[in-house]
């Protein structure tokens, strides 16, 4: 494989997160209070919105990278 249809594989599936889900969501924890044997922990939980406009051109981008790197170059 080469590094183009990489680059494709990875913005396909990109694309595909941003068009089902919507935007990717991840969980940040960190601790607020730590006195002796008393430890308070809150978790955050943040998300990262991509438009769907920007999905559907990953997706677009990344099919168009895969169909060109499985190309076999002209021989001359």
């Amino acid at each position: 494989m080469n590094l183009m249809t990489v680059v494709g594989i990875v913005l396909v599936a990109l694309g595909i997160i941003g068009l089902v889900y919507g935007g990717i969501t991840y969980t940040t924890s960190k601790s607020v209070v730590d006195v002796g044997s008393v430890h308070l922990k809150v978790d955050d939980t943040d998300r990262i919105p991509i438009p769907p406009i920007a999905g559907g051109a990953a997706l677009a981008v990344g099919a168009v990278l895969i169909l060109l790197g499985r190309r076999r170059p002209l021989r001359g």
